[in-house]
């Protein structure tokens, strides 16, 4: 974690919420974690990362709940670890992604989630019970985090999210396209996260040994170890996503960029969980989202933007990520179906 590494101060609130109606209490935690009390009104303001870990562990001794009061029921301090223990010792990613749902509901009374394999699609749905909208929607988030940032640990890499639905609204935030990815809407009908299935093919590649690393700075590597801004891949995406698709380097001319050898350039993304080509699918799904939804280009026009030769084949790549058309998609954000 590095000193300009950095959170959102909504992500604090989460945290902090159940201390909101003891003021002493809350301003000796946040003290304790160097965060200024200031920060907790701003929501888009920024916390340092490593305060933030500070204060993830500073929460779990003050309330002795690892899910910050956010549940009726709540998980004891050892119920993160204790699941942990059983996940890494999955052999794939499904297997340990139901196994973590499964146990999570052991502690938790007002959240479930279900992992759903449609095909080529992934979805974790998340239906929850507590009739509180702002510690419901704390909850949902933090829960989804954990299962998200849970996987990419697992895999020991990154894991795109292509859909994120949360059914509460609230503003946007810089790290939500790095926590959810490009497709992101509040106020939807149900909240739940899509990604490919082929991802829970991949082996779990964690240990008794690498678990003792995670478990003493999970903070960090929950939050903030798979979601670098300021991390190559980072670089690598705002660079792509700030030019059109017929200016997109090569691997060899973007590492040339960077002065780094070809090999040196795919060992750094390699260590931050991902390669050149998947960024490259992940910005032009982006745009795609981004462009259905926001503009009045033709399908056409987008399918040129992003570098297919045919509309045709943008319609089928855009079912693959999505389970649907791009009209359709284009539909439930326009009004109007341009099919």
């Amino acid at each position: 974690m590095r000193e300009k590494d950095s959170v959102a101060a909504y992500f604090v609130q989460a945290m902090i919420h159940r201390l909101e109606g003891d003021p002493q209490r809350l301003r000796a935690a946040l003290e304790q974690a160097s965060i200024a009390p200031a920060l907790v009104d701003q929501p888009t303001a920024r916390v340092p990362a490593s305060a933030f870990a500070a204060l993830w562990l500073i929460q779990i001794r003050e309330l002795n709940d690892e899910f910050f009061g956010l549940d009726s029921h709540g998980m004891p301090p050892g119920s993160f670890a204790l699941i942990c223990r059983a996940l890494i010792q999955e052999p794939d990613l499904h297997k340990a992604m139901r196994q973590c749902l499964s146990n999570f509901s052991l502690f938790l009374r007002d959240y479930r989630g279900t992992l759903t394999v449609r095909g080529k699609r992934a979805v974790i749905s998340l239906d929850t019970c507590t009739q509180n909208s702002v510690v419901s929607r704390y909850g949902e988030e933090t829960f989804l985090v954990l299962m998200i940032s849970l996987l990419c640990w697992l895999g020991g890499r990154r894991i795109p999210i292509d859909r994120a639905d949360f059914r509460h609204e609230r503003i946007s935030l810089s790290d939500d396209r790095l926590l959810w990815g490009p497709n992101l809407t509040f106020g939807a009908e149900r909240t739940e996260i899509e990604f490919a299935s082929h991802y829970l093919r991949l082996p779990v590649v964690q240990d008794l040994v690498s678990l003792k690393v995670f478990l003493r700075t999970a903070p960090q590597w929950l939050v903030i170890r798979f979601r670098n801004q300021h991390g190559l891949a980072s670089q690598v995406h705002q660079r792509l996503r700030n030019s059109h698709y017929s200016e997109w380097p090569t691997l060899q001319a973007f590492a040339l960029e960077q002065h780094l050898s070809p090999s040196t350039f795919r060992r750094k993304l390699e260590r931050e969980g991902c390669s050149y080509q998947e960024i490259k699918d992940e910005v032009r799904r982006g745009v795609a989202f981004e462009q259905l939804r926001q503009s009045r280009a033709s399908i056409g026009d987008i399918a040129e933007q992003l570098g297919f030769q045919e509309p045709s084949a943008f319609h089928r790549a855009f079912k693959k990520w999505t389970g649907e058309s791009p009209g359709r998609y284009r539909a439930r954000y326009q009004g109007e179906l341009t099919e």
